[in-house]
């Protein structure tokens, strides 16, 4: 099968050289215990490895008009479910977030900063924002490490309040969990090598192997373009990763040959290694939401509550975080990523 990874005689050290401080440690992680957490006190959730197929084009799907725009009017009320989250006593009394830890500039454990190493980024600096309009303190946070294949099953079984990490909005997944408002616009883009004569989501993805994270929205696009001829049948899509840092591990290693994920996170991994770059444009256009239970509909509205004056406050908001964290990776017009105007349901 043709490649662009590494070539014959390649090891270990000169597939990971050039790598910076937050890619070596990331890549010492994955290969030494895959998804283990390199560092304490960070809580991690069961993870199940399978791949989970989120198939486009069902029946369901096509029913299915504008997800983004499905989500409850702004509220600042209290209704049953943050009233259980404000009740909680000691040490409990936190927001129970399920984030990324390895996502660069978005969810991830800066080891430049200090013995605690603590999460930082765009995810990040949003739960701050939700935690502190709930509970009055932006570090009344409890932060979960979930695979992106867990992240629906965290939230139907309890084990966080929502889920903040580059989570798309999409017609499956309305199925099971409620999204709040979009925060982040991206689209589907490929990653490889700067060598490699892939040159987009096109035909010379023919006879490639391509790694997507488990359950991710882009492993669905592949799934479905394949079945329908909009990539080529030859394609080798069977690669999936519990984490998305981990394709990134898988191609610097020569065991795929491209990367298919939301832009966004694309851009942050070309940052981390010069060896790779985004191939061709986005070939979807997707949203970020914080997921959150079906019947949480108070939280969901507080949430879009807060998204509102998140975007309005240019000097500590949503701005502020784009050019603290994004705006080295995709570019300083934030504009392009900005989500338009929220719509919402008209329920009340």
């Amino acid at each position: 099968m043709n490649g662009a990874g590494a070539k014959g005689g390649t090891t270990v050290r000169d597939a990971l050289r050039g790598w910076g401080g937050v890619t070596a440690m990331a890549v010492v992680c994955a290969l030494v215990a895959l998804v283990a957490l390199c560092l304490p006190p960070l809580t991690t959730t069961a993870q199940n490895t399978t791949a989970t197929t989120h198939t486009a084009g069902t029946e369901a799907e096509e029913d299915c008009e504008a997800p983004e725009k499905q989500t409850l009017s702004p509220s600042s009320a209290d209704g049953d479910t943050i009233r259980a989250i404000k009740n909680r006593t000691g040490e409990k009394r936190k927001l129970v977030v399920g984030v990324d830890q390895n996502s660069y500039r978005w969810g991830y454990r800066n080891p430049n900063s200090g013995k605690t190493a603590e999460l930082e980024g765009f995810d990040i600096d949003l739960v701050h924002r939700i935690a502190k309009d709930i509970l009055g303190d932006p570090d009344a946070v409890q932060f979960k490490a979930i695979p992106t294949d867990q992240r629906i099953p965290a939230i139907e079984d309890g084990r966080v309040d929502m889920v903040v990490r580059t989570m798309t909005i999409n017609c499956d997944r309305i199925d099971d969990v409620a999204f709040s408002a979009p925060y982040f616009k991206t689209g589907q883009q490929v990653l490889a090598p700067k060598s490699s004569p892939v040159e987009g989501y096109d035909d010379t993805l023919a006879d490639r192997r391509i790694c997507t994270a488990a359950g991710s929205t882009a492993f669905a696009a592949l799934e479905a373009d394949r079945k329908d001829g909009r990539l080529p049948a030859s394609t080798d899509i069977s690669t999936t990763v519990p984490n998305q840092l981990d394709c990134l591990v898988r191609l610097q290693l020569g065991e795929v040959d491209a990367v298919v994920t939301d832009g966004a996170l694309a851009a942050s991994q070309a940052a981390q290694d010069p060896t790779v770059q985004l191939k061709g444009d986005a070939f979807t256009a997707e949203y970020y939401g914080v997921a959150m239970k079906k019947d949480a509909d108070d939280l969901v509205r507080r949430v879009n509550r807060i998204l509102v004056d998140y975007r309005k406050d240019t000097a500590n908001g949503w701005q502020a975080s784009y050019e603290k964290w994004l705006s080295a990776t995709l570019g300083k017009d934030a504009k392009k990523s900005e989500p338009p105007a929220p719509q919402y349901l008209r329920t009340t």
